[in-house]
């Protein structure tokens, strides 16, 4: 359950170093990473240049405009400002030069201020009406457009392929003259549209790309976490291991992970797309008009008051949301798991008022997170209204005196627009980062637990040859360990074991009978002292040659879900007949053969479609296939009825021919043709003999141990 509680670092919003390491996995796929930020860059370019379109289709071309300037006027009494202003109109690129007139075009780049507009009039130099210019083909007789002039020429002025006529005069045309005149707008027109839609489809191709890049890596990114986690935990010591329960180690390998994929998923890419639009909009804004664009930007920091605002609430209500919610998963766990006494003690009533305590605690703090969004996506829309408003109002003003384009303004609207969408989403982003990021620190600090047993053992043992001679000799000198700094478990054990002999411990419960076992196996390492293994000390012997030399049998059996001749072989390449030969040896042939199907019955999750006698005989012969040089029995008959204990110690006995043995039992009848028995108390060896020497012993440990279960 401690896991459920497990909230104190939820509430860690951003950390750049949890932040920069879940970055660095992207460092193996290059490719990938390309792939996203090209994509992202690309489809937000797209994005801004569907409003800028917009405005060059309605500038250019919907609503083409000309101001027209005399190049004949008088010039000499202009002030500075009107003579550095016509020069900038006569400069133009998109200027029209026809006779002693100069038409240029009204848009966004047309900037006059009212005195110089006045003066420009009053000098006869800039007419006060608007006029449209454009080309056309003077040749061809063919030509729409000529054949539009030759029939309203008063309305016309020329010179070679270029014709202007004033605005008043191009409304009174009919409707198919205008289609002549404004042919090459149409055909403008045309061209942009086929251009916004190839960019929207390019946005489209490259959303998609980014997104499955994304995904891609997210995916990769996990397994390669996952793998890191699984070698990480599977090679801590049992310390590490006991003190982590298994629930919480699962869920680092499953939930946490799972979170740092939606972190390169949905919060990485989101944020990055959503920071390079805003950024793209603010300069696009700029460049289109500079003073319009400051009088959006005034309004972004108050925008982003209420971001921060929302972010720290958002936090809160996210870690009281957090801990509500593991409240109400431990208690379900433990009462469901429990329900059988909660119905035999009737407290069925009572559960149900915890459970509602907490559920409205939950219910509460969901409705905390809802708050928060509540205020802050009205207040985003509310910004987004009054920016538009003041786009609106400044630049109605701007076009009036001729400093802005209605295109340019359809454009800011549309910009705006696409600036607060990000916003929105970026703050409600924010809890997955979160997530992200307390996953991230409780995963980083799975990874970086280091606390396995050191394998940096060179010298090599030989495995058992079948038939060979014994081997397997153990000596415990002066062994001392402690689970806890300062309660010692063992305080000093000495003794020997010859190859292959079978040697008992006996004691009262907590003496630290299986202590020693799992010292051998160094499972544990010990504090003092030498544990050797055919003279060598067992430090020195690297851990798989050494757990594949000494292998337990104990009393509580795990099997794996999958068939009963996959559990027997537990990774070894054996036949079919080798896998029975095992099963034979410690007369579990027999029931195997009458499962459903045999060597090939799948075993459920804990083997639970078996006895538990059947399970510890499956794990006799999943030792016996492994041909070890010792064998370690912790209370292995536990489980086993006399008569199949029988069974199985007529099959033992063959088994361990030419093996040591290492017995650990309560069941003294098991043990009484050991060849030494070792009695263990208090962390000591306080006997040690044969079974006849110690019942002689009649005050000794072991002649007490054997009365209590003897002697009625």
């Amino acid at each position: 359950m401690s896991d459920y509680f497990e909230t104190d670092d939820i509430v860690k919003s951003y950390d750049g170093a949890i932040f920069a390491r879940m970055l660095s996995y992207l460092k193996p796929y290059p490719v990938l990473t390309a792939f996203i930020i090209i994509a992202l860059l690309v489809s937000t370019a797209g994005e801004l240049l569907v409003p800028v379109l917009q405005q060059r289709v309605i500038d250019n071309a919907i609503l083409a405009r000309f101001i027209a300037f005399s190049s004949e006027a008088n010039e000499e009494t202009l002030s500075q400002e009107a003579k550095h202003t016509l020069a900038e109109f006569r400069n133009a690129t998109n200027a029209v030069k026809i006779g002693t007139m100069l038409f240029v075009r009204q848009n966004h780049h047309t900037k006059m201020q009212t005195t110089v507009e006045k003066e420009l009039k009053d000098a006869d130099i800039l007419e006060p009406e608007i006029w449209y210019a454009f080309h056309y083909d003077a040749v061809s007789p063919h030509d729409a457009a000529a054949r539009v002039i030759q029939a309203h020429k008063a309305f016309f002025i020329m010179e070679d392929d270029r014709a202007a006529l004033r605005e008043k005069d191009l409304a009174s045309l009919s409707t198919r003259e205008k289609a002549a005149v404004r042919a090459g707008d149409i055909s403008f027109i045309i061209r942009i549209a086929v251009i916004a839609v190839a960019a929207l489809i390019l946005v489209f191709v490259f959303t998609f790309i980014q997104t499955w890049a994304a995904t891609l890596a997210g995916q990769r990114i996990m397994k390669d976490i996952r793998m890191a986690l699984f070698k990480k935990t599977a090679s801590q010591s049992t310390a590490f291991l006991s003190r982590h329960p298994v629930g919480r180690i699962v869920t680092r390998l499953t939930g946490d992970v799972e979170t740092i994929n939606r972190f390169f998923t949905e919060v990485l890419s989101a944020f990055l797309k959503d920071i390079s639009v805003m950024i793209g909009t603010i300069i696009t804004l700029f460049l289109l008009s500079a003073k319009l664009a400051l009088l959006v930007t005034v309004l972004i920091p108050p925008v982003l008051a209420v971001t921060a605002w929302a972010r720290v609430k958002a936090r809160d209500a996210f870690r009281r949301q957090r801990m509500a919610s593991s409240l109400v998963t431990s208690y379900l766990s433990e009462r469901l798991s429990g329900v059988q006494v909660v119905q035999l003690f009737a407290a069925e009533k009572k559960s149900r008022g915890e459970f509602t305590g907490r559920n409205n605690e939950l219910l509460h703090a969901n409705l905390g997170e809802m708050y928060v969004y509540a205020i802050f996506r009205p207040a985003v829309e509310w910004f987004s209204v009054v920016t538009t408003a003041v786009v609106i109002v400044m630049g109605g003003v701007f076009i009036l005196n001729l400093s802005l384009s209605l295109g340019v303004l359809i454009a800011f609207i549309s910009l705006v627009s696409m600036f607060y969408n990000p916003v929105t989403d970026i703050a409600e982003k924010f809890t997955l980062l979160q997530s992200a990021m307390a996953g991230g620190e409780r995963v980083f600090k799975l990874l970086d637990a280091n606390e396995a047993i050191p394998n940096t053992g060179a010298h090599h043992i030989a495995p058992r040859e079948a038939g060979g001679g014994a081997i397997g000799g153990i000596v415990f000198d002066n062994v001392r360990f402690s689970y806890k700094h300062g309660e010692e478990i063992l305080k000093g054990i000495t003794c020997t074991v010859n190859a292959g002999e079978m040697a008992a411990i006996v004691g009262y419960t907590g003496a630290g009978k299986t202590t020693i076992t799992n010292l051998l196996t160094r499972l544990w390492d010990i504090e003092g002292g030498t544990i050797l293994l055919d003279g060598v000390p067992v430090k020195d012997i690297p851990l798989d040659e050494l757990r594949s030399c000494v292998l337990p049998v104990l009393q509580d059996v795990f099997l794996f879900s999958g068939t009963v001749a996959d559990n027997i072989r537990l990774g070894l390449a054996m036949s079919d007949d080798e896998v029975a030969d095992a099963a034979r040896a410690v007369c579990a042939d027999s029931f195997i053969r009458a499962l459903p199907d045999g060597y090939n019955t799948v075993l459920s999750e804990g083997a639970v479609n078996i006895s538990s006698g059947q399970r510890q005989l499956i794990s006799f012969a999943r030792v016996i296939a492994h041909n070890p040089s010792v064998i370690v029995l912790d209370e292995a008959t536990s489980s086993v009825d006399t008569e199949t204990e029988r069974a199985i110690q007529a099959g033992m006995a063959r088994v361990l021919a030419g093996r040591t043995s290492i017995v650990i039992a309560h069941r003294l009848s098991t043990i009484r043709h050991a060849d030494r028995i070792l009695v263990l108390s208090n962390g000591c060896i306080v006997e040690q003999g044969t079974h006849d020497e110690l019942i002689a012993k009649e005050n000794g440990v072991y002649a007490q141990l054997y009365k209590l279960q003897y002697t009625a």
